[in-house]
């Protein structure tokens, strides 16, 4: 499986129809992304996901690395540990999948992400000019276009703040173990590789060694999950 990197923005690009949403953390999982799509409550979750208007599964899924750094910050009353983001400025390669969808179902992820009804499309024209677009002052409303891949955007979400802005928060085995699952399901990497990727993100550095979050791949009982974000 090739694992895609993104050609950087090089002009300001018109309004697609198609956009690749790249997930770096709990939407790695197909089934976690089909209860954004679709509608539902993914196992063991206390909230029911509207759904896009438009259902359909993605139609392409792909493995990918974006310029710049996963990290662990701010509690998560669901995993009682740091949550994932992306800073794009840091230094560094996030992991990632990216999900082949219409700008429609992008804009209604995104209003899932952010709390809020979906049915309305993002206007992404300053994120195709510019490369970032802080929609709203939540944790993941600030949409990162990092490049194009095939010709196509890429889109994710962050915060609106930087790695070096905010205080790194410890996260948790379950937290790690579900990343490190999106990952084996999303490319072609290995369970030491992922251990050592995760064990060296700002936040997990120096809680985590690579032998303990490879050893909760291995565990019995699962993680369960309510309300992970990106």
């Amino acid at each position: 499986m090739v694992v895609h990197t993104a050609t950087p923005l090089a002009e300001s690009i018109s309004p697609p129809e198609r956009v690749w949403y790249a997930s770096y953390g709990s939407n790695m999982h197909m089934d976690r992304l089909a209860t954004y799509l679709a509608g539902g409550t993914p196992p063991g979750a206390a909230r029911t996901y509207p759904g896009c208007r438009d259902h359909r599964a993605p139609e392409r899924s792909i493995a990918v690395e974006l310029e710049g750094c996963l990290y662990f910050a701010t509690e998560s009353p669901v995993w009682t540990g740091g949550r994932g983001f992306y800073d794009p400025t840091a230094p560094g390669r996030t992991r990632g999948r990216a999900h082949l969808v219409t700008v429609g179902q992008m804009s209604d992820i995104a209003a899932q992400e952010m709390y809020e009804e979906p049915g309305a499309d993002l206007d992404l024209t300053t994120a195709l000019r510019d490369g970032r677009d802080e929609l709203g002052p939540g944790r993941y409303e600030t949409l990162i276009c990092p490049g194009t891949i095939d010709g196509i955007p890429m889109l994710t979400f962050t915060a609106p703040w930087s790695l070096k802005d905010v205080e790194v928060l410890n996260p948790s085995g379950a937290y790690l173990r579900y990343l490190a699952g999106g990952l084996l399901e999303s490319g072609p990497w290995e369970e030491q590789d992922i251990a050592d990727y995760l064990a060296a993100c700002p936040g997990a550095a120096g809680n985590w060694t690579a032998a303990q979050v490879r050893e909760l791949l291995t565990a019995d009982e699962l993680p369960r999950f309510r309300d992970a974000g990106s």
